[in-house]
């Protein structure tokens, strides 16, 4: 489950620690405790890029969306 705190998370601020995360776990030289830490943090992070780039996505496809309906198919005749 995601805390409060990783919600207030930016995207950047999440890749960069995920970026982190994932050096430290590449490096090596973690106990086993360590590493499940790490990739539990990991996990979180990920999951809060996911939904940054999932609204990214939305907010993409809306205005789109809203470009396309807002054109006619009038729009565009003759260019060429």
């Amino acid at each position: 489950m995601t805390s409060k705190v990783d919600e207030a998370l930016g995207y950047e601020q999440a890749r960069d620690e995920l970026i982190e995360v994932v050096r430290r776990l590449e490096a090596g030289g973690t106990t086993l405790e360590e590493s499940l830490a790490l990739w539990e943090r990991g996990e979180e992070l990920a999951r809060v890029c996911r939904r940054w780039l999932e609204g990214a996505r939305a907010r993409l496809d809306a205005a789109l969306a809203e470009e396309e309906a807002g054109e006619s198919p009038a729009d565009g005749a003759g260019e060429g």
